[in-house]
């Protein structure tokens, strides 16, 4: 009670002192205002008058300035009490005293001697006694010059007597409103004072607030010098320690920054009027409004003044310094002095430390992981707070040095812990989070990576894709910043990578190194050894699928390909071009660019996930027909295989079927870019085809070693089956576009534009002719290489040809042709292929096999003149047809022409040379036959019948020998065979077909009586005898060969050849008898 006693009785004091300077101020006033100009004033180290408290004492005697007294009622101070203090203020002396400070001299003269004077330090000593006590520097001050009050000002925090605390909070609201009244600051700062031209530190030289504003001089000229740029007039280190001791102890009051309380007063009002002041709450409510456009200019420059000094030292920030305290003292992070730019770093420092605490797991109080959320937006809305990027980024936002003070800054703020920290940030993607990831919860990590996964999709908005990149360029170069990746990889890293903690760095292994380190390790075989974690290597994949989204966001391909990309992609800038620009170029870029790029479609070719934008334009496909292969977390090239063998799925978009197209020709320029084929014939390409990286140069030689061992039946194939199958793989989706196979597609890329190349070859340039040739050799050797005919009669395959070796694909079909479950459209494929194939007997590798030795030994002639990239348009095959008529042929390739004759008779265009010579003559006989395309013989049928009425030479030559094949095999005649079916069936039955032993057996019975043919077989035989009878005027035989020929395969055959015998008989005779008439004719001769 004693001490309450002696409080109250030092504010009574203070009131009468007070009110006695009142007088003599209304006193002043009324002689005139030039006298308030020089008042009678004491210096700050001038000891204070002896009579003072005895002027107090006096003053107390006074009737007036008794018990009660308000300074509010003094005629002297009303008016500016009434103008500038608000109306409950009035009843308090201290608290009027507060409203006018630093608005005259004289009051001003008054604080001075009241921090000074004796009596009220006996006073604090008295109030305080303990706390001086606990403080150990106020204990030791000296007494007598005003330390003791000012030192139990600083540590004002740590009083915890109500009464000392009540007292030394009113004293510190006197002691900030000037400087000269603050310990040992004037002694400190003077020089710098005056060298700034801060103001005089004479009494009387500054107008009202004029105090305030040299504290704030000094504060900007701290900031400019940290900032480097003002370097003319540098600040001495003790100055600089009092101008951010003063910031700090007036961190928890705004009152007590006299420049910014002046400069936010209307804006506290605006934004901050229900916010209590103390523990720096005022400061942290304009923090927030800071870039509000009602905010002042004024008022914004003090906040950012005030947020500068807190990054050079966190302590200037009440809260911050208060709630962390602990955590501090705890993780151990106290400033290290030894570091470089210690002072401009320590509230970045300590950040980081405390950031790496939590990332480690160590426990950091939800009080302070608060503080540090607030600081950390800070640093994130205003780039000028962060003296790094001032120094660094002045001339050019590039450079390299300030990329480094930027990604300090990201690192303090890490605001890929929560994205809340960017304000901006947050404030865009408000919509997307709200649709696309409100699934996951506000401020988790996840958000970053959600919003990712949803860039350049429908739902992301374009000032949230701006934002979202800016922050990603940033966490893309350093691991650590995504917290997931960080938390998940940590052990691997330091097992791998060699990595030290959260906020330490390595020379040997940057921050932009490790992810490539991980990733380098996520992709190894077993056999490799030293792999990563299963949920590191699951985020390593995820941060390599956001990456694939921009070039900018993996930094190593953006630091190599910078020429490139302005060279070579300057016109690419929508989503995913670049990378696709780059590949395109990849032979013309520069070594170290081709070397990323390179290296990233490897990988690309074993997970095609990375490639993000072509995974979402193939999603339909994906869940459709790929939906396994996706779901499998180790992807080895599966996913892009099953998109390419349904790449004409109706699931299938065109964006999703260019991309894919497009990898494939990618993967054309290095066969290292096929994970699977590079797994399954590494060794094959090194032993075989050595020197060589294209991947058709290496399909090309590897199919080539393959094919001569098979053709030679060598022992042991030279290339391993797994490479075989993979091979076989990759030929069939060559074969599927021509721009996957360069040979093919150079030559006929003029030839593209005009007409498909298959059918239409006669219209094609020479060189692109001779390729399609050869591809079409090779695609009738190995049907499954044909991508149209696979893809069109895929179901009809699995339907009659699952048995069927691969390579006989095409020849099951042909012979299921005519069967009515043959899909309409893969018959007429097959047709096509049909076609092809009789127009060159290379094109028809079993008649090419079954008939190897017949060839060159009846069409020898025609052999000679032929190319060996160009069609002989079914010479060879007519020549072995009329030798099958002839009866010449081996029994294999008998066989096999009499299957084309078999054909070639229900559908003319199977007849090359026919097509070719008669196809103006069928035009004007037989168009109503050749429009119905009904594949039943009828256009032949129609140019035998109109045989005297064809015009061209060549065509009637072609009918004709349609005429003498028939005469061979009633099969060949499908007219004649179907009228005759039910008379071969009774009357012919036992008779072997082939070599016209069936026809000879009708024409038999045609002639002889007993027997009853059907009136439609008769009438077809008749026209065939008429037919073959012109015929043989028409086209009588060569020589003795074809006239035996004509013995031979006539249906008269036994009866001339017993005509051919009795006569031959009959001349034998009547030889004998003349030899026996000349021998006795020269025997009488003789005689004579």
């Amino acid at each position: 009670m004693a001490a309450y006693s002696r409080a109250q009785l030092l504010l009574l004091l203070s009131s009468v002192c007070l009110c006695s300077f009142g007088s003599v101020l209304g006193l002043k006033a009324a002689s005139g205002p030039a006298e308030l100009h020089n008042p009678p004033v004491l210096r700050p180290a001038d000891p204070p008058a002896k009579d003072a408290p005895a002027a107090a004492a006096a003053g107390a005697s006074q009737p007036r300035r008794a018990t009660g007294w308000k300074l509010s009622e003094e005629e002297a101070c009303r008016e500016d009490l009434t103008r500038l203090c608000p109306k409950h203020t009035w009843t308090n002396n201290l608290a009027v005293l507060e409203c006018l400070q630093d608005r005259k001299e004289l009051l001003w003269n008054y604080k001075l001697n009241l921090t000074t004077d004796p009596k009220f330090e006996s006073v604090a000593m008295e109030i305080c006694k303990s706390t001086i006590t606990e403080i150990k520097e106020c204990n030791e001050v000296e007494r007598g010059r005003g330390y003791l009050v000012s030192c139990l000002v600083d540590h004002r925090v740590n009083i915890s007597e109500y009464q000392c605390n009540q007292y030394i909070t009113k004293m510190t609201s006197i002691i900030f409103s000037d400087y000269r009244l603050i310990c040992g600051f004037m002694d400190k700062c003077k020089e710098d004072i005056n060298s700034l031209r801060c103001g005089s530190i004479n009494i009387g030289h500054k107008d009202i607030h004029s105090q305030g504003e040299v504290i704030a001089c000094l504060e900007k000229a701290l900031v400019r010098e940290v900032e480097q740029q003002d370097r003319a007039h540098p600040i001495k280190e003790e100055c600089q320690k009092a101008i951010l001791r003063v910031a700090e102890l007036s961190s928890d009051d705004f009152h007590l920054d006299r420049h910014l309380y002046f400069s936010c007063r209307d804006d506290r009002e605006r934004f901050c009027q229900n916010i209590q002041a103390g523990e720096g709450k005022v400061y942290k409510c304009l923090f927030n409004h800071k870039f509000e456009e009602a905010m002042s200019e004024k008022c914004r420059d003090a906040l950012t003044t005030r947020q500068k000094l807190i990054s050079q030292d966190y302590r200037v920030s009440y809260s911050l310094a208060k709630a962390c305290k602990l955590d501090l003292r705890k993780q151990r992070c106290s400033l290290d002095t030894s570091l470089p730019r210690a002072r401009e770093a320590r509230l970045s420092y300590l950040l980081l430390c405390l950031e790496a605490s939590v990332h480690r797991g160590h426990p950091v109080s939800g009080e302070c992981q608060g503080e540090m959320l607030d600081y950390r937006r800070m640093l994130m809305e205003d780039f000028s707070l962060s003296p790094e990027i001032v120094l660094h980024c002045r001339t050019e936002i590039e450079a390299h040095v300030c990329q480094n003070a930027l990604q300090t800054l990201i690192q303090s703020a890490d605001p890929g812990g929560d994205y809340r920290i960017d304000r901006a940030l947050n404030e865009a993607c408000e919509s997307v989070i709200q649709t696309a990831c409100k699934h996951i919860r506000n401020g988790d990590p996840m958000i970053l990576s959600c919003l990712m996964e949803h860039l350049y999709t429908e739902k992301m908005v374009e000032d949230c894709e701006h934002r979202l990149l800016e922050l990603q360029y940033f966490i893309s170069r350093d691991w650590k910043l995504d917290p997931i990746l960080y938390k998940k990889c940590q052990a691997d890293a330091a097992r791998l990578c060699h990595t030290h903690g959260w906020n330490e760095t390595n020379e040997v292994m940057p921050p932009g190194a490790v992810f490539s380190c991980l990733y380098r390790h996520a992709y190894r075989t077993e056999e490799q050894g030293r792999r990563l974690s299963r949920d590191c290597k699951v985020e390593v994949q995820r941060i390599l699928h956001q990456r694939a989204l921009d070039v900018k966001l993996d930094p190593e391909l953006q630091k190599r390909c910078m020429t490139d990309l302005g060279k070579w992609c300057s016109e690419k800038t929508d989503a995913g071009q670049e990378l696709e620009c780059l590949q395109d170029h990849l032979e013309d870029l520069v070594s170290g660019c081709k070397d990323v790029v390179g290296n990233l479609t490897e990988l690309e070719s074993e997970d095609i996930q990375i490639d993000a934008l072509l995974i979402r334009a193939c999603e339909p496909v994906i869940q459709a027909h790929c939906h396994d292969v996706a779901d499998n977390q180790i992807d080895t090239g599966d996913l892009m295989e099953c998109l390419v063998q349904n790449k004409h799925q109706k699931e299938m978009n065109d964006k999703c079927a260019v991309g894919v197209t497009h990898f494939q020709l990618i993967q054309m320029k290095d066969f290292r870019f096929s994970y699977k084929f590079k797994m399954a014939c590494k060794e094959d390409v090194l032993r075989l085809c050595p020197n060589i990286k294209k991947k058709v140069d290496v399909v090309i030689c590897l199919s080539t070693t393959v094919r001569n061992d098979t053709l030679q039946e060598a022992r042991e194939q030279r290339v391993s089956l797994k490479c075989r199958k993979q091979l076989r793989v990759e030929e069939l989706e060559m074969s599927e576009d021509i721009r996957l196979e360069p040979e093919l597609y150079e030559p006929c890329k003029s030839d593209i534009k005009c007409c498909c190349l298959k059918e239409q070859k006669k219209q094609l340039s020479q060189r692109c002719h001779q390729r399609i040739f050869r591809l079409q050799e090779v695609e009738m050797s190995d049907p499954e290489l044909d991508y149209q005919l696979m893809r069109v009669c895929k179901q009809m395959i699995k339907r009659f040809c699952t048995e069927a070796d691969a390579r006989n694909v095409l020849q099951c079909l042909k012979q299921n042709k005519n069967s009515e479950l043959m899909d309409p459209k893969c018959k007429q494929m097959i047709t096509k292929r049909q076609i092809t194939q009789n127009t060159d007997y290379r094109l028809n590798p079993v008649l090419r096999k079954a008939c190897r030795a017949d060839i060159p030994k009846f069409c020898q002639s025609i052999l000679n003149k032929a190319s060996e990239d160009g069609e002989l348009e079914g010479q060879v095959i007519a020549c072995l047809k009329l030798k099958y008529a002839d009866q010449r042929l081996s029994s294999d390739c008998e066989d096999q022409i009499r299957v084309i004759l078999q054909e070639s008779a229900l559908d003319y265009r199977l007849d090359r040379q026919l097509q070719m010579h008669c196809s103006e003559e069928i035009s004007r006989l037989c168009a109503e036959e050749a429009a119905a395309q009904e594949q039943t013989g009828q256009v032949e049928e129609c140019l035998k019948v109109n045989l005297l009425k064809i015009r061209q030479e060549a065509c009637k030559k072609e009918v004709l020998n349609m005429l003498k094949e028939s005469k061979a095999d009633i099969f060949v005649d499908p007219v004649l065979h179907t009228a005759c079916a039910l008379d071969l069936k009774h009357h012919c039955a036992a008779i072997t077909p082939g070599r016209g032993r069936q026809m000879s057996c009708l024409m038999e019975a045609l002639q002889d009586k007993r027997v009853r043919l059907q009136p439609e077989c008769k009438k077809r035989l008749q026209d065939r005898i008429d037919m073959w009878s012109y015929a043989a005027k028409v086209a009588p035989a060569e020589g003795f060969s074809d006239l035996a020929v004509q013995v031979m395969t006539s249906p008269s055959k036994n009866y001339i050849l017993f005509m051919i015998a009795l006569s031959v008989c009959v001349l034998f005779l009547v030889g004998l008898l003349c030899g026996r008439i000349t021998k006795r004719v020269t025997r009488e001769l003789k005689d004579r």
